[in-house]
């Protein structure tokens, strides 16, 4: 069996002034592929560093870089949102954990309870006949 690579989203660099710019991959990732997320309708897949290199020079991939920076604020505001989502889906999820297990207790007790009755109700009917 042979281990299948996905290949990695493109994400830019950030320079000293906090703005978004063009970062060429290591040749690690670019030897599965990398994919561009930067809406242009050509291939996104690259696979070397000189088609990736002509795409950053695209029109639409420079739109696309411009657009990132002028939207830093927005982001960080989206970034810290997600951030509280995450935690109050742990918590939601640990509650759920702990009713689940709680259920499935009672189940196992319930299950006990019938298994035994039944056995006692059979115990019963057999000292009858």
């Amino acid at each position: 069996m042979e281990l299948v690579l996905e290949p990695d989203t493109y994400t830019p660099g950030i320079d000293e002034q906090g703005n978004y710019i063009d970062n060429m991959p290591s040749y690690q990732q670019l030897q599965k592929g990398i994919y561009c997320v930067c809406g242009c309708r050509v291939n996104k897949l690259f696979t070397n560093s000189s088609k990736l290199s002509a795409h950053m020079k695209t029109k639409a991939h420079q739109k696309w870089l411009h657009q990132l920076n002028l939207n830093k604020a927005n982001f960080f505001i989206e970034s810290e949102n997600l951030k509280k989502t995450v935690r109050n889906q742990r918590i939601l999820i640990a509650q759920l954990e702990k009713d689940n297990k709680n259920k499935s207790m009672t189940i196992d007790y319930l299950t006990q309870q019938l298994v035994m009755n039944s056995t006692a109700t059979s115990a019963v009917k057999q000292d009858i006949h």
